[in-house]
């Protein structure tokens, strides 16, 4: 064999190792996912909706608390409700957001 052959071999080698590797990687990926059906589907969902809920819900229970405390003529729980209600959503848009893009850089899973 002469030293093109060779090089013409090895190349075929190593062209051969990626796709196999390639392969592989597809494989166990495909296989680390296949436990996330309808009930991990379902938990993300919770996770995401609580990640909207309890922002409101903590600025309500403050803005109570400073009404209480420190009377004034606008009504603190309404305004710390709002606020909370506006960064849960933010949080779950975000952290949507990142999984789409996540999914999007890695489309075989």
């Amino acid at each position: 064999m002469n030293e093109e052959q060779k090089a013409h071999t090895a190349n075929e080698e190593t062209a051969f190792s990626r796709q196999v590797g390639a392969q592989a990687a597809r494989k166990l990926r495909a296989q680390s996912r296949a436990s996330r059906g309808v009930w991990f589907g379902l938990g993300m969902s919770g996770l995401v909706g609580w990640s909207v809920t309890v922002p409101p819900l903590m600025g309500a229970a403050l803005g109570l608390w400073v009404d209480r405390h420190y009377p004034s003529h606008f009504s603190w729980t309404l305004m710390l409700l709002l606020s909370g209600l506006i960064l849960g959503c933010l949080n779950a848009w975000h952290w949507v957001a990142s999984e789409y893009n996540r999914m999007q850089e890695n489309p075989d899973g």
